[in-house]
């Protein structure tokens, strides 16, 4: 894999991983309640608790597409 293959994958993946964070906020915002009941009766989780669970989780996922994927692709650019 070349520089230009390399950076074309990161630049996909940062795409890929960043429509998945939208569609899975899009979908968990509305549907929260829904959602956090079945999440409590299939984890035996409160579910007071899991509006928390569901941010943090966010926040990881958007972290780590900022980590593994952005980064590496802008370095790359800035390497060309």
């Amino acid at each position: 894999m070349n520089s230009d293959e390399t950076q074309t994958f990161f630049g996909w993946c940062t795409a890929i991983n960043f429509g998945l964070l939208i569609l899975t906020s899009i979908i968990l915002i509305p549907f929260q309640g829904k959602i956090a009941k079945l999440h409590s009766w299939l984890m035996n989780i409160d579910e007071q608790e899991l509006p928390r669970i569901y941010m943090n989780y966010l926040a990881n996922y958007k972290l780590g597409i900022f980590l593994f994927s952005l980064v590496p692709y802008i370095a790359l650019k800035i390497m060309d």
